[in-house]
Parts: C-alpha cells; structure tokens; sequence
C-alpha cells in the first residue's frame, strides 16, 4: 500500500490573485514538470489552440475564470496560448475512467476512478470577491473540478461515459467548475449543459438545496436530463452513445441500487461506496479505473467528506463556516492506495510507467 495525500489550498479573493498564488505555488511543485512528461510533444502538436474561441467561450459563461487563467500565466511567465492549452479545459483528450455516483434527499456520495498518475492532489477552498460562487471539491487541470459544492448548495459529480466521436468543446472538469461557478440550482445547471458545447461524453449528477436530484447525459451531439439517484459510466437516454462493452457499468450500477435500498443515513451511504467489500469500491487502478476518492457533499447543511482510498473514515469539512471566515487546519488529507504509483503533486516522475 502506497501513502498519498492531496493538498488543502484555501483562497479568498479576486480570480486574477487565485490563479496568481496557484501559479506561484505550482512553480514548486512536480505537477506540471509531470504533466509535460506524461504528455510530451503530443499535446503541443496534436491539438490547434484557437485562443479566441476559448475565450469567447469562457467569457460568456464563467468570465472570471480568464482571469484566473491570466494570473496564472502572469505567475509562471507563460503566454495565454499556452495556459489556455493547460488550464483552459477545452480542446484536451480525457482518458478513460470508472467513476459511481449515489444520491439521497440530502447529500450526493461518489467514488472517483481513474489511474494515480492522472491525480493532482488538490482540494480546493475558493471564495471569489469579484463575481461568481465559492465552492470546495478536488482540482483537474488547475482550473477544473472533479466534483464539489457552491455556497449555494449546489453539488455536482460527473462520470466518464465515451471519448469517441469527440466534439469541438469543453471537456468534463471545465464543465464542473462552469456549473459551481455560475449555476446556484439544478434547473440553472442543466440550462447550462444544454448550452455549452461538450468535447466528450459524460453524465452529470446534480443535487441542490432543495433536494432536486437530475442525472445529464451529455454528449457534442445532444443533451438529455432523467431523474436518478445512481449512475455510473453509461447513458440510459443516450444510449447510441455508449461504448460497446458497458456490463460493469450496468453491474455497478445495479450494486448502488441493490445496496442503497437499504442505507438509511449517509454515513451507510458513504461506506457502501467507500468500503472495498461492497462492490463499488474498484481496484483497478491498471485499468485506469481504480477508487482514488469518496467524496460525499451536503447542500443543506454546507458540509463535504472526503477520503483517499478504501476503507477509510471521511474527514469532514464544515464548507458554511469557512464560508463565514473560518480557516481550515488540515494542510493535507492522506490514505493508502494499493498501487506502486503516486499522485502527479507528490515527487518527480521518472519511470516509464508513470507516464499516460
């Protein structure tokens, strides 16, 4: 078993400063030295940055978050066209996943799969002053969310369906943090998804203070939204969108239904996705589908769990009394995962196989 650990960052100010302080706290970090090892020259040749569309697309829907991208730039000395190839969150291939998500009236649970190699190891507290919702949740792509909650309880999850036939647009962390930054309810964010442009395919999980629950099944072709409390890497609306081989999928999905017939608290909610004898929980940490997280949010009550690996105790975070002014005193979060690999913002990769 390997210990890892992801990095609490809290920050409270304009977008311009936020992306500012992360350029300056990544100049010492092995993230990015990483990234351009896993991605080489691949990335920089294989995808034409139109800059002006980016930003065209961003400004419409989340403006603030170029200027974060500007003061990330600022702060590494990069020119935009190449913070907008990094942290942009558009144009960017996204490989493969698991993922499971689980609902209740008040609180949305999800396991988060994917490869070590793949992880930043950030956790992130952002409350803006110029525009836009504070949220907490784990980074992607610097500027991206995997899954988080807004000061307006709005929580959100998203899970990997299909890369093929990929589409001009934005790819699924930018979508996340789109939707905490801008969208306070469930029917804002899926206004939202029906009108940004998707690069893959993905469902969205949504829940809200009011207990409104939807499942967005969104591909660069359409958009179509169903109730749900479980959903895991494959449309049921959509279904000419899905990969050829989905029977894990249907069989995890099946599991969360079966076992959440029975959890009558979050808690139970948390460690059927949490505890690695349930069937939820993956392994496949080879396949790029292994269990890296458990998150669990509260709309109502302002608070989020969060774990790494299996079989843990969720550290719990009060999101509305930082919210107040709080600070939090946990600098890292850590756990254990069964693989020789470690997070991307934990040391220098050097071995072949760390690379994607």
């Amino acid at each position: 078993m390997l210990p890892v650990y992801s990095d609490v960052i809290q920050f409270r100010g304009s977008h311009y400063d936020f992306g500012y302080y992360q350029g300056e706290l990544l100049k010492d970090s092995p993230i990015l030295v990483n990234r351009e090892k896993q991605w080489g020259t691949k990335r920089k040749y294989h995808f034409t940055i139109d800059e002006k569309l980016v930003r065209t697309a961003i400004k419409r829907f989340a403006p603030e978050i170029w200027d974060e991208m500007e003061g990330l730039a600022d702060a590494l000395k990069w020119n935009m066209h190449d913070a907008i190839r990094e942290f942009g969150g558009y144009y960017l291939e996204y490989g493969r996943s698991g993922c499971s998500i689980f609902t209740g009236e008040d609180y949305l649970v999800r396991n988060y799969d994917n490869h070590p190699a793949s992880y930043e190891g950030r956790y992130m507290f952002y409350q803006p002053t110029d525009g836009g919702y504070a949220m907490v949740g784990p980074s992607m792509q610097i500027t991206g969310r995997i899954d988080g909650l807004n000061e307006k309880g709005l929580a959100m999850g998203y899970n990997f369906v299909n890369r093929k036939k990929s589409g001009s647009g934005f790819i699924c962390n930018m979508v996340g943090r789109l939707i905490l930054e801008a969208c306070a309810t469930v029917e804002e964010a899926v206004d939202l998804l029906k009108e940004i442009p998707h690069r893959h395919s993905f469902s969205y999980i949504l829940l809200d203070q009011k207990g409104k629950t939807h499942v967005v099944e969104a591909s660069p072709r359409r958009v179509d939204v169903h109730h749900g409390n479980a959903c895991t890497n494959h449309f049921e609306k959509l279904s000419e969108e899905n990969r050829y081989r989905m029977d894990e999928s249907v069989e995890r999905q099946s599991t969360i239904l079966n076992q959440g017939k029975n959890v009558i608290n979050p808690y139970q909610a948390f460690h059927m996705m949490n505890d690695m004898d349930k069937g939820v929980f993956s392994p496949k940490y080879g396949a790029w589908a292994g269990t890296l997280h458990t998150a669990a949010y509260f709309p109502q009550d302002l608070k989020a769990w969060f774990s790494l690996g299996g079989n843990q105790q969720p550290i719990v975070f009060d999101f509305k009394k930082w919210l107040d002014g709080d600070r939090m005193m946990v600098r890292k979060i850590k756990g254990k995962l069964d693989v020789k690999t470690p997070f991307v913002n934990m040391e220098y990769f050097t071995e072949p196989e760390f690379l994607i």
